[in-house]
């Protein structure tokens, strides 16, 4: 089973978004050192807790400062773009990488819906739900499948060619592995976001259709994983996650990610348990051993292929140690 990076590029209380963008790269580097097989930054916009509202814009630094990660995107809002500007980016980025660059597209708009208005060209009128027109727009370049008759065809001629990216389906929803099993794509269920994707990824391989670049399918599941030295350390650490989706489930903004000090106060304030969770989402917190088992009971669930771990800690050096700990638990070369 292959082990995976999500990096979300969280930013800390009292850390600067600059400096979060540059703790990418550093924890980059070591899942590189460490035998992490991918590296994926996610696309956020409007929300200070979150750097990276360009993928693109740090794949090409993540690839220049590694060596032998993939690295990708966790993923592109598609819907917020033209599927050409998308596949001549990853293209470009493909033929300066080959062989490592991993292009993972979503529907969801990363922001609120304020934000994804403003980032709209045309603010007439809301966008058309078109996710899976645009997505076989984009496949049909990036697989040289555009009909020669078509008033586009000559654009398949993409930048960076013969060099393509893998193109991977995100989602967190039943009709995300529907479009992922038609089109023949590998499938990314976010856990981290719905505990509940076993069932679709199970009709996920059910119908899958073979394609030349993707014969079988493929499933991953990103997870949310805490790991230090012991369980109550790594509930500890935790306590900062537990606080930020407790406020973003009842509708509250946090700027930043919490000090631990702050959210042991908080939960205290609440009389919650300092590992409670809003209904719907789960965490794997604990020590090594204890985090390897329940990881492999996910997956196994899941049928996953690949684990994409995610972890939102406070402390940047304890977010390194957690990966640290992780690629010493599963014996990653």
């Amino acid at each position: 089973m292959k082990i995976s990076v999500l990096d979300q590029a969280p930013v800390s209380d009292g850390v600067s978004s600059a400096q979060a963008l540059r703790n990418v790269l550093e924890l980059a580097r070591l899942a590189d050192g460490l035998g992490f097989y991918r590296y994926w930054v996610a696309e956020h916009h409007g929300g200070g807790s979150l750097a990276c509202a360009s993928p693109e814009v740090l794949i090409g630094p993540i690839a220049m400062a590694t060596e032998r990660l993939r690295v990708g995107s966790g993923g592109v809002m598609l819907p917020h773009y033209s599927p050409l500007k998308v596949a001549e980016s990853f293209g470009m980025l493909s033929g300066l990488f080959p062989g490592r660059i991993d292009l993972g597209l979503g529907r969801a708009p990363g922001s609120d819906s304020m934000t994804a208005t403003a980032l709209q060209r045309d603010r007439r009128q809301r966008p058309a739900d078109d996710f899976f027109e645009q997505l076989n727009e984009l496949l049909a370049y990036q697989w040289d499948r555009v009909p020669e008759d078509h008033p586009f065809a000559r654009l398949a001629d993409l930048p960076g060619r013969p060099e393509t990216p893998e193109t991977w389906l995100l989602g967190s929803s039943a009709q995300s592995g529907i479009w992922a099993a038609e089109l023949g794509l590998p499938y990314m269920f976010a856990d981290f976001i719905h505990a509940a994707g076993e069932g679709v990824c199970a009709a996920y391989r059910q119908d899958f259709s073979s394609t030349a670049q993707m014969p079988e399918p493929h499933t991953g599941v990103a997870l949310q994983v805490i790991c230090a030295e012991t369980d109550e350390e790594a509930r500890r650490l935790a306590s900062s996650y537990g606080m930020r989706l407790i406020h973003m489930h009842t509708g509250r903004r946090l700027d930043k990610i919490p000090t631990v000090d702050a959210a042991l106060r908080f939960f205290g304030q609440q009389g919650l348990a300092i590992d409670t969770l809003p209904p719907g989402r789960r965490a794997i917190v604990g020590g090594p051993e204890h985090v390897r088992s329940e990881i492999e009971a996910v997956a196994a669930a899941y049928g996953a292929q690949e684990v994409m771990v995610v972890s939102i800690i406070h402390d940047h050096a304890a977010r390194l140690n957690s990966y640290r700990l992780l690629a010493q638990a599963f014996d990653l070369k």
